[in-house]
């Protein structure tokens, strides 16, 4: 009996079969590429410890990606190249505190309802004024972020002598502390999240009833239908299991 020969038939055979087995593996987890912006604490935001982006959308596509049977891959890309990134296959999903607009909806596919909130104003520590709507703001100065869905409601909404734009929350707070502007607006659970940090010298108006509440929602190129009933899918399962409520306790908001 050629023992050799038996054993280069095993050895192959085992060969054999494991290659088909990691082909099979790894065929049936597709990656998807997401981006998420490194400044939304607590909602996507660059973990210094780590160096990767972490928050509460990344948990709840990790845990959608679970269930639903694919690998998220996330990117951090910045707030204002989300969508056009999106549209030209730089990435696949968006997964941010993006609201689900009928604007953006002509661009992009959203999915369900993940998260629902309205804007945070804020204020310097030493401004005692009370402001439950825009119209208690006649004549001031205010900022806004870049990219938002706030912009032309606010601009439209209230009699401010100029609104201006910036690129970041965290800028906004900071021109509000210096006394650069006199008030400032962004995503509430962000500006909460941040504030309770002690991330800057200015104070969130409790009393402030939103001009522009929303529902946050994962989105995708409009053609991914089918990536688009995954991701729905998904996000029942971890609903319906609790999970959800899990992640958004995790994070305080």
């Amino acid at each position: 009996m050629n023992f050799n020969a038996i054993f280069k038939g095993v050895r192959s055979l085992t060969l054999a079969l494991g290659v088909t087995a990691a082909f099979a593996q790894g065929a049936g987890a597709e990656e998807y590429k997401v981006g998420s912006t490194p400044t939304g604490v607590p909602f996507t935001f660059l973990n210094v410890e780590t160096n990767k982006i972490d928050g509460i959308m990344v948990d709840i596509i990790d845990a959608i990606a679970e269930k639903a049977g694919f690998t998220a891959k996330v990117e951090a890309t910045q707030w204002s190249a989300l969508i056009p990134s999106l549209t030209s296959n730089k990435i696949d999903i968006i997964a941010a505190a993006m609201y689900a607009t009928q604007e953006r909806a002509e661009v992009v596919a959203f999915s369900d309802k993940v998260y629902s909130y309205g804007e945070g104003l804020f204020v310097k520590s030493d401004n005692e004024g009370t402001y439950t709507s825009v119209t208690d703001m006649d004549g001031m100065t205010v900022g806004v972020q870049v990219g938002t869905s706030y912009i032309e409601p606010l601009k439209d909404g209230g009699n401010f002598k100029e609104v201006k734009i910036y690129d970041s929350i965290a800028d906004i707070m900071r021109d509000v502390s210096l006394g650069r502007i006199d008030a400032g607006f962004g995503d509430y659970p962000i500006v909460a999240y941040q504030l309770s940090k002690g991330a800057s010298k200015v104070r969130l108006v409790e009393e402030y009833e939103p001009l522009i509440p929303g529902d946050v929602a994962i989105a995708v190129r409009q053609e991914d239908t089918e990536l688009l009933d995954k991701i729905n899918e998904g996000l029942k399962q971890i609903r319906e299991s609790g999970e959800l409520d899990e992640i958004v306790a995790k994070w305080g908001v």
